[in-house]
């Protein structure tokens, strides 16, 4: 997790202040309202909401997001590093960040009561989520509140709040955008996430599951949004196309699907599908309705692993699992390189300059395809290897579980309460 020293020195050197100048030639946001959503125990913010009404009756929602490549510049040691590294790899007791902290959890995180240069989304919607205009750009924005994703989601629910009326508006929204993607074909994953409480040692002390509510799906509409509409404008509005990076993920392999369906029968589902279409809408009513049952885990595991992996490319092929045929990764700078990428690429073509070569990006792409491979699978470890340590000190007790997988050599159970996953041979 340590930086070589020259990257080090290049964090050190950067200037943190605010230039005039610069400001000068930004969008200036600092006077609209503007938060951020995130977990309790983040450090870095690289995203933040702005909400505006407007005489028209619509509303102005900003998507803003830390303008990394404003302070990492071609060239330069903290650029090799972070391309090296490609991505932030968040283990249970530790984070292996992408840049040094001075620019994750300083210069670039959007930290409330400070001003900060942000490359933002801007969007004119109606209360009913249309979009109706957009705008892309570099800003300054100066965020009024951090909330957690719990105290937002408190407001949802009704607590009194100065932000209840944005908040809840922008909810209706987020539900709206939900629904169509929904109605387009987007497959509902909503996986639990497994979480620990860790001791002052990092040894689990508990194991619990973390669900997506409300105020998280708010924040993942909008990014989803942002970075819809940022590929459109690369992909679609510009003529001829630009080369841009993609996040594509491709259709199902309708074999895998077809065993996963004969699996599936015993459970009293019935999937015939002969087009990706009809894939997606049925994987989501066999989901709904398997939800609250035992064995809703084990079918949403498995249904996972009939999908194909997302990836970067230059090459579009849209992305299945959000129904989008247009889609990029823009909204994390901080931890991810190919939103490095989309911001430095969209800021050329809104400077007007054309079409750049697409073979360096073909490159940076597969590289970053790798390495995010990599980094998902260390988490992966990371969290077995915190259940099976947290399950040492319980050895003995009995525990409930279902069956999550069955082979020649034993049968693989997952207990229930805390997903922890072993084999009974």
């Amino acid at each position: 997790y340590a930086f070589p020293p020259e990257v080090e020195a290049d964090a050190a050197s950067l200037n943190t202040e605010l230039d005039a100048s610069e400001i000068a030639r930004r969008r200036d946001f600092r006077d609209v309202l503007t938060f951020t959503i995130d977990p309790a125990d983040a450090k870095d913010f690289d995203d933040a909401l702005s909400f505006k009404t407007l005489p028209n009756g619509n509303v102005e929602v900003g998507v803003h997001i830390a303008d990394v490549t404003h302070y990492v510049r071609p060239g330069s040691a903290l650029e090799r590093e972070a391309y090296e590294r490609a991505t932030s790899v968040y283990l249970v007791d530790r984070v292996v960040p992408m840049l040094p902290e001075v620019l994750s959890n300083h210069v670039c995180s959007l930290r409330p009561n400070e001003d900060k240069f942000t490359f933002s989304a801007v969007f004119e919607m109606t209360p009913e989520a249309e979009v109706v205009d957009r705008w892309f750009g570099r800003t300054v924005i100066h965020s009024q509140r951090r909330l957690a994703y719990e105290e937002a989601q408190a407001v949802l629910e009704g607590a009194d709040d100065p932000l209840a009326s944005p908040l809840r508006a922008m909810n209706k929204m987020a539900q709206t955008l939900r629904a169509k993607r929904m109605k387009n074909g987007a497959i509902a994953f909503d996986r639990a996430e497994i979480k620990f409480k860790l001791d002052e040692h990092n040894k689990p002390l508990g194991a619990f599951l973390k669900v997506a509510l409300d105020a998280n799906k708010l924040i993942e509409e909008f990014m989803l949004l942002a970075n819809k509409y940022v590929a459109l404008f690369a992909g679609k509005d510009s003529k001829p196309p630009k080369t841009f990076v993609y996040r594509i993920h491709d259709v199902p392999s309708l074999e895998k699907f077809g065993v996963f369906a004969d699996f599936v029968k015993q459970f009293g589902y019935e999937l015939r599908a002969s087009t990706p279409q009809q894939v997606a809408g049925q994987l989501n009513k066999m989901l709904q309705d398997s939800k609250l049952k035992n064995y809703g885990s084990m079918l949403e595991t498995l249904a996972v692993r009939t999908m194909a992996k997302a990836e970067y490319s230059c090459d579009n092929i849209g992305h299945y699992g959000l129904a989008f045929d247009f889609y990029s990764h823009f909204t994390s700078p901080i931890r991810r390189y190919p939103d490095v990428m989309a911001h430095r690429l969209l800021q050329i073509y809104l400077d007007g300059s054309p079409s750049q070569a697409k073979k360096l990006y073909d490159e940076q792409c597969e590289h970053c395809s790798e390495r995010e491979k990599l980094a998902s699978d260390a988490e992966r470890e990371s969290i077995k290897y915190k259940q099976v340590e947290y399950l040492k000190a319980h050895l003995g007790e009995t525990f409930e579980a279902t069956i999550s997988g069955l082979t020649e050599w034993g049968i693989y159970a997952e207990i229930i309460e805390n997903k922890c996953e072993g084999m009974i041979n």
